[in-house]
Parts: C-alpha cells; sequence; structure tokens
C-alpha cells in the first residue's frame, strides 16, 4: 500500500533567522536554499518580504535561484505584506504566500485588540489577497494550540473556502504536548466540513523540549506537512528539526503512513553549512547530526556493534551523510579543481572578483594545511561572501605575545577605510588584547554577547572557526572567522561583527508577531 507524501516545509532562512545573531546575507540565504534544493525540500520558506528591502532582496534571490523546491515567504494578514511577498515570488518557479493572524484569546484580546467576527474577516480577506498572486496560499492560526476549538474550525473552514491549501496550526509558544496536540489534529480534521481540501500542517516550537514529539504526534493523526528547520535552529528554544523528522519516519516505517521526498545523504552536508553560516556550533549530542551521534564510548556497546552493527544503532551513519567528506583538494590543486568541488557543494560566484578571492584564499590555507575538506571549503566561502555591503577593516598583520607571568600583549596592523593604523594592547589573555586593540582603532561601543570556538574538522592543523557576537542599540549582529591560527580567526571574526555593524543593513529581528 502506499504511502502519503509528507511535505516537509523548511524555515531555517526565515524562522531560523530569528534567532538572535542568526542573521544571514542574501548570499547566505541563496547557498542554504540551493542546499535544501539538492536535499528535496518541497516548500522553503524564504524569509518575510515585508520586514526590510534586504528581506525582500533575499526571498527575490532565493525566488531566482531554486527551481524545483516551491518557495514561501511569509506575510502578516495586512494587504501591503502580502503583496510586498507576492512580488518578491514573482521570479520563482514554484510559489506560496504564508499568510497568518491570531487565533488565541490572549492574542486577540491583548496583541490584536480584536473582536472573533473581526479575526475572521481579516484572515479572509487575506487569503483571497494572497490567492489573486499565487494558486498556492497557507494561512495559520497563530498559538492555534492554546485556541478555542470552536473558533478554529470557524475560521479554518472559512479560509479554506476562500482559497487557502495548506492549514497550518502553530504551537507558537511550545505549551502543547504530544497527546493532546496530535488530538486537536485529529479532530479538527474531522469536524471541519471541508477539512479534505486542505493539506493539515504543524509548526512547533521546542520550549518544553517537544518539538519533535508534537510534530509526529499529529503526523500520526492526519498532519500532512511539517515545518521544521535545519539543527532545530530558531528563535527562543528553537523549532522542529528537519533532520529528526525526516529520520524518525523513515527510521520508524512501521509506525508512520507517510514518506519524504528527502535524500538523507544532504542531511550532515546541510546542517555543517547552516552552523557555519550563522556561527551556532551543534551541540555533540544532538541527534543525527551531533559529533557523537554515531559513537560508542562503552565497551559493551563497542563489542556489540562490532559483531553486529544493529545491536547498538538503528540508524547507518553513511546513510545521513557522515563520512561523506573526503579529502578534496591540497596546495597542488588548480583552479578547475577548486571550481568543479565548489560547484559541487552548491557554492557559485557572482564575479570573477569574488571568485579569484576565494580561490587565493583557499591557497593561502593550502600553505598551512595540508588537507582541505569539505567543512574548510564552506568556512572559507563563508568568509569571502559576507558582509554584503564594503568591508571598513580589514586584518594586515598581527602580532601575538603571551608568556607566563605577564600580560599577553597583541600588535595589529589594520586597513580602516582604505587607511594604514597600527595599534598595541595589553589584555587578560591572547584574544583580550587583541579585541583591545581593535576597539582602540574602531571605539564600536558595542557589547560583546558571545565569543565561541569551534574546530572545523579533525586534527591539530584543523582551522578554529571563531564566532563573535556583538549588541548595539538593541541590534545583535554575528562575525564569524577561520584561520588555522585561533587568535588570527578570532580578529577575523570581531573585524566581520563590525563590519556588518558598520554597514547599516543589519536589523533586530522585524517579526514582532510570528507563528
Amino acid at each position: 500500500m502506499a504511502k502519503d507524501q509528507l511535505v516537509i516545509f523548511d524555515t531555517t532562512l526565515r524562522d531560523g533567522e530569528q534567532s538572535p545573531g542568526a542573521s544571514m546575507t542574501r548570499d547566505e540565504k541563496v547557498r542554504i536554499a540551493k542546499m535544501l534544493e539538492k536535499m528535496g525540500v518541497d516548500v522553503i520558506e524564504a524569509g518575510f518580504a515585508i520586514a526590510s528591502q534586504g528581506d525582500f532582496e533575499s526571498v527575490r534571490a532565493v525566488a531566482e535561484a531554486v527551481q524545483t523546491s516551491r518557495i514561501c515567504s511569509l506575510a502578516r494578514s495586512a494587504k501591503k505584506d502580502i503583496e510586498r511577498a507576492g512580488e518578491a515570488l514573482k521570479p520563482a518557479a514554484l510559489s506560496r504566500i504564508h499568510t497568518f493572524i491570531a487565533t488565541s484569546p490572549i492574542h486577540m484580546d491583548y496583541k490584536l485588540r480584536m473582536k472573533p467576527d473581526q479575526v475572521v474577516d481579516e484572515a479572509v480577506r487575506a487569503v483571497t489577497t494572497a490567492r489573486g498572486l499565487t494558486d498556492d496560499v497557507e494561512f495559520s492560526c497563530e498559538d492555534a494550540s492554546r485556541s478555542e476549538f470552536d473558533f478554529l474550525c470557524r475560521i479554518i473552514e472559512q479560509v479554506i473556502k476562500a482559497g487557502a491549501s495548506t492549514i497550518n496550526l502553530p504551537d507558537t509558544v511550545g505549551y502543547a504536548e504530544p497527546e493532546e496536540y496530535g488530538a486537536l489534529v485529529h479532530r479538527l480534521m474531522n469536524t471541519i466540513p471541508n477539512a479534505d481540501k486542505a493539506v493539515f500542517s504543524v509548526h512547533c516550537h521546542n520550549d518544553l523540549g517537544l518539538a519533535v514529539a508534537n510534530s509526529l504526534a499529529a503526523v500520526l493523526q492526519g498532519a500532512r506537512q511539517v515545518e521544521c528547520t535545519i539543527n532545530g535552529l530558531g528563535e527562543r528554544a528553537g523549532n522542529a528539526s528537519l533532520e529528526e523528522i525526516v529520520m524518525a519516519v523513515r527510521t520508524r516505517a512501521d509506525v508512520f503512513p507517510v514518506e519524504t521526498r528527502i535524500d538523507a545523504t544532504q542531511i550532515v552536508p546541510t546542517s555543517r553549512l547552516v552552523s557555519t553560516v550563522t556561527g551556532f556550533p551543534v551541540q555533540p549530542n544532538k541527534a543525527i547530526v551531533g559529533a557523537n551521534a554515531f559513537a560508542h564510548e562503552s565497551g559493551i556497546h563497542q563489542d556489540g556493534v562490532l559483531k553486529y552493527r544493529e545491536t547498538y544503532e538503528i540508524m547507518r551513519a553513511e546513510d545521513v551523510g557522515w563520512n561523506t567528506n573526503k579529502l578534496v583538494l591540497g596546495k597542488h590543486s588548480g583552479r578547475a579543481a577548486f571550481k568543479a568541488r565548489l560547484t559541487e557543494l552548491g557554492i557559485t560566484f557572482d564575479s570573477d572578483e569574488a571568485f579569484n578571492d576565494a580561490f587565493t584564499r583557499f591557497k593561502d590555507l593550502a600553505d598551512k594545511k595540508h588537507e582541505i575538506f569539505d567543512e574548510d571549503l564552506q568556512a572559507l566561502v563563508s568568509e569571502v561572501a559576507a558582509p554584503d555591503s564594503g568591508e571598513k577593516y580589514r586584518l594586515l598583520e598581527l602580532e601575538s605575545h603571551s608568556q607566563t607571568g605577564r600580560k599577553p600583549v597583541a600588535r595589529l596592523r589594520l586597513l580602516v577605510n582604505g587607511e594604514d593604523r597600527s595599534v598595541e594592547a595589553e589584555g587578560d589573555g591572547p584574544v583580550d588584547a587583541a579585541f583591545k586593540a581593535v576597539e582602540q582603532v574602531a571605539n564600536s561601543q558595542a557589547l560583546l554577547k558571545l565569543y565561541s570556538v569551534n574546530a572545523i574538522t579533525q586534527g591539530t592543523d584543523s582551522q578554529g572557526e571563531v564566532t563573535v557576537r556583538l549588541e548595539k542599540d538593541n541590534v545583535i549582529v554575528n562575525g564569524n572567522g577561520a584561520d588555522t591560527d585561533i587568535i588570527v580567526a578570532s580578529v577575523k571574526a570581531y573585524l566581520n561583527a563590525l563590519d556588518l555593524l558598520a554597514s547599516g543593513n543589519m536589523r533586530t529581528h522585524p517579526q514582532k508577531e510570528g507563528v
């Protein structure tokens, strides 16, 4: 008996970007979107077009770059939001407008300050407007898990009549638990007269650590779309993890009456790309994509796995993309080999200048590091691609001195708006000294909110990938830098963050409300 298809709706580029510090540039969004397309994601929510000119351009760029996945833009129920989304999606081969309004009493009373009748009328108008711009409209009942059942039935019936073909029931605040959430989906689908005219979808947040469990409970009760993100990225505690949803459905095919189109071998490479771009390392014990997900420390477990893998492993590591990132390039590799491998990774450049810059950095890295892996290339290209606007700060030289019993000292030469500047500072450690030296020149007055170091690959010659999160005037930016010298990587990350602050294109997360 054929199984139903479970539609995988990825919102890494929209909801995932709402993680503080996870803002992505347009080019980074396109790179991730191409990987999601390669993975076989059905719907890619590319952004919230009305939020800013940058978001609009990102949605449009993704719409132009992707051919086989449906591209979606979020829009509030306001007409201007929906029209802006429709404009951004014009280049898309397949498009969807995703509009929403809150349906819970607490949201209607205190946020919208609207009566239930007004909310229904607004929802119908929104869907009607969107339906005039695209043949695929999704409607979300924001805070559905805390909404009254009879009102949900009423508004969903009306928006389906107006042309919504997907109905999303978000657990917006992560409040639901699996049994009640699954029961809500089942009851709605069996009560609403025209429920068979739409696909029911779920979008679960992870505030109580139940996002995946709630999503899967809903699938068992009839939901046929799951909204999720790579690595579970998202605001607050995040969203349901795409990799966990996909592999749960695949591994427990005896339980779930659905299947997906996902090429699971692309899961780990995509996870690593998202981690590199956002600067959010994946915790080692994270399911599917964590470094320890297929590691066995216990002697009993090791013995069992050696004798028969299935004793302690329910999935094969290679099925989700582990051990596929083999050595690809070295110091003798030429431009053609470099370009060919980047193309295989879904990486392209807008200009010869950008490619030449990347190739130069690759050669510099190859002189320092004998073995270069795909992860190194992803980090290298991320460094080249950001920021979108001009580069204000560039590191020319760095000398760092650290000795037991003495204050560490950092001496830097920086190019600041084309001017060569030399500066020196002491600090509590070599990184602290280097940052203080930079600040003598930049005087940014930004707060350092996060400093994180992550090894990109194994070995003592691995590049260190550094994330620096700065906050100023309620704007949070994430700077990234990579180098085999961790002090150099740290300064690169700090300068990258300062460039983002100086660009004026970064903004606070614009979506004050959402699903």
